[in-house]
Parts: structure tokens; C-alpha cells; sequence
């Protein structure tokens, strides 16, 4: 990421929070292990058969000899920049990816898979990795990492790594209120309640088979993306208030989850990562964070586009997405991305810099 395009105060503290961060942590977390969506996938949808992919072009292009990854991104996503902070590896590799063995994942992995869900109904949209069979990929992950560092050690990085979990924008956006079915079957608070309670399974047997040092995701503002604007054309392509007040609403729920669990679970040390506030900021004030254009994404026109649909070809594409706050029109850029994980870190992960 070019950082001399942000505005220079924003340039300044993130450079010096970062710096500060990687001071203070001495390597105290061994590992960062994350499951979730697209927003936390560098790239395990690669080696499925499904659409929900972004391993091509204009994809990648600001990522380390642009390449594209699979990560629905110009460039890095937020979980490569946290495991930066924590003077780990630059960015997090994904599970399937058979460039990588063991060793490799030791220090850090994604089990994550684009436009998956809590809720099983919202992975089979686009036959993606559904939650339950992360948690399967994990629990072969320990079995070779056991077998590649021992049992002592392997345990180590077990109990002090630090798990990422980003989820549930598919739920809403691309099951419950996009296909028949979920909301025939329960009204949005009901599905909220039901996806919280399968957070708290997952977050449950995370626990059981280690985990001690947990992150729960919130909620982005989905009401803000450039597609739900786009066709907000009644509203005049603001913002959609009720998707927003929808995230906003179950981010209180998840938040309360975590207090729950902490209290329930005898060590567990589980924080509610909120990116809605920070990343509203930027779309309400963007000229403050060194942005020029929110309404829509950098790919193609920017309205619509995502996968597939960004295509290398697309004359509209931009030409500095560090002016945008979107790369398309459901995903962040990469300075986006940087700025999200420097917020998370520095208000809901920094207890874990000195643990």
C-alpha cells in the first residue's frame, strides 16, 4: 500500500501506532488462526469448485508483485495487516493453498471461504466452505501441527493464538433477505437470535479444542456498500438506514455474546472487534482519511461488481484505489483494510499485545 496517499496526519499515526504496536508486543501471541467470509479469505475458494472467486485480475494488482490471491481485494485485508501489527507474517496464508505446508501455517492461517455464513443455508448459495467444516480443517491443522512441532509445543501455539473470527454479512445480504426460505421461517430478530446462537456454538467448541484468545467480528455498515446503494434508487443512493440499523442491532447482540461467554468459560479471554463505527467514519468523512470517492467501488463502474464481474478489461476500473473506500462494490480496499485493523487492534486487540 502506498501510504504517502493518505492524508498526512492519518500517514503519520498509522506509521507510528504500528511501529508502537510491534514494540510493545515482543512476539507474545505465536499465531493468528482465522475463519469467516470473504472478508478474512486469502484464498481457499481457489481450490473449490464455486464462482465466489477473485483469484484474477485487477485483483491482487496493489498486492505484493500483484498477483492476485483470492483475496477480494486490490491488495492486503484486514487480518494480513493485525498479524503485521503482532510482528508476525506480512500477510496470512490460506489453508488449501498447497504452496504452503505446516510450518508455514504454524505462525499463522485462514480457514475462511468468501460468501460463507454462520448459518449453513448461507454457504450452500454459492457451495462455499460453511463454518463446520472450518472448524473440521482446524482440527486437522492441529493434528499436523502436533505432528510437526511435538506435542508441547504444538499446545503452546494452541492456547496462545490468537483466533479471528469475521462473519455473517452473507446471512442477511445474501440468504435471508436475497433468496426464499430463512425468511419464511423466521422473522429478522429470530434469525438474528439464530445466528448468534450458532456463534456461540462455534465460539463454544473453539474453546473446547484450545482456544483461549478469541476475536469475534462484528458487522461492517452493509447498509454503505456500493450494491446496496446502487440499488437504493428510491433513497437517492444513500446509504440503506435498515441494513445499517441491522448491523448496528446484532453487533449489540454478538457484543453481549462475548460478555456471556468470558463469563461461562474458565480462561477464555474473548473481545468483540466492532469495524462498523471506524468504517462509517470514512464513508460520512472520508476526506479526513484521505478519500475521495465512497458512494461507489474503484472496479469497473462501481456500482455492481464484484467477482467475475471485475473484469482486468473494464475500462472504468480506477487507476489509485487509494482514493476509494471500496475496491468493489461488496469489499474494502487495501488502505481501508489497513486503517479497520489499526482501529481493531489498538481498541479491542491491544490487551493481547501484552499477554
Amino acid at each position: 500500500m502506498e501510504l504517502k496517499q493518505m492524508a498526512p496526519s492519518i500517514h503519520i499515526l498509522w506509521l507510528l501506532s504500528i511501529q508502537f504496536l510491534v514494540l510493545v508486543n515482543g512476539g507474545k501471541i505465536p499465531a493468528i488462526i482465522v475463519f469467516g467470509d470473504s472478508s478474512v479469505d486469502s484464498g481457499n475458494n481457489n481450490y473449490i469448485p464455486t464462482v465466489a472467486r477473485s483469484n484474477f485480475q485487477p485483483y491482487g494488482r496493489d498486492f505484493n508483485g500483484g498477483r492476485p490471491t483470492g483475496r477480494f481485494s486490490n491488495g492486503k485485508i484486514t487480518t494480513d495487516f493485525i498479524s503485521d501489527a503482532f510482528s508476525l507474517k506480512p500477510a496470512i496464508p490460506a489453508y488449501l493453498d498447497p504452496s504452503y505446508s505446516i510450518s508455514d501455517f504454524a505462525t499463522g492461517v485462514t480457514f475462511a471461504s468468501a460468501a460463507t455464513g454462520y448459518d449453513n443455508a448461507t454457504s450452500n448459495v454459492l457451495s462455499v466452505i460453511p463454518l463446520w467444516k472450518q472448524l473440521e480443517y482446524y482440527k486437522n491443522y492441529q493434528k499436523k501441527l502436533r505432528a510437526c512441532l511435538g506435542d508441547r509445543k504444538a499446545n503452546g501455539v494452541i492456547s496462545g493464538a490468537l483466533y479471528l473470527i469475521s462473519v455473517g454479512t452473507n446471512d442477511f445480504l445474501e440468504n435471508y433477505y436475497a433468496i426464499p426460505g430463512r425468511s419464511s421461517e423466521y422473522t429478522i430478530e429470530e434469525y438474528e437470535n439464530f445466528l448468534v446462537g450458532i456463534a456461540a456454538s462455534f465460539t463454544e467448541k473453539l474453546y473446547e479444542l484450545g482456544a483461549r484468545k478469541i476475536s469475534l467480528g462484528g458487522l461492517p455498515p452493509m447498509g454503505c456498500m456500493p450494491l446496496e446503494r446502487t440499488g437504493n434508487l428510491m433513497g437517492g443512493s444513500e446509504c440503506v438506514d435498515s441494513f445499517n440499523n441491522l448491523a448496528a442491532d446484532f453487533n449489540g447482540k454478538l457484543n453481549a455474546l462475548v460478555i456471556k461467554q468470558n463469563k461461562k468459560f474458565h480462561g477464555m479471554q474473548m473481545v468483540f472487534s466492532d469495524p462498523y463505527g471506524i468504517l462509517l467514519k470514512m464513508i460520512q468523512k472520508p476526506a479526513v482519511y484521505g478519500f475521495e470517492v465512497t458512494a461507489v467501488a474503484c472496479c469497473a463502474t462501481g456500482m455492481f461488481e464484484m467477482g467475475y464481474a471485475c473484469s482486468r478489461r473494464n475500462p472504468f476500473t480506477c487507476s489509485n484505489a487509494d482514493k476509494f473506500v471500496f475496491w468493489d462494490s461488496f469489499h474494502p480496499t487495501q488502505k481501508t483494510c489497513s486503517i479497520i485493523a489499526t482501529y481493531i487492534v489498538q481498541n479491542a486487540l491491544a490487551k493481547f499485545l501484552s499477554h
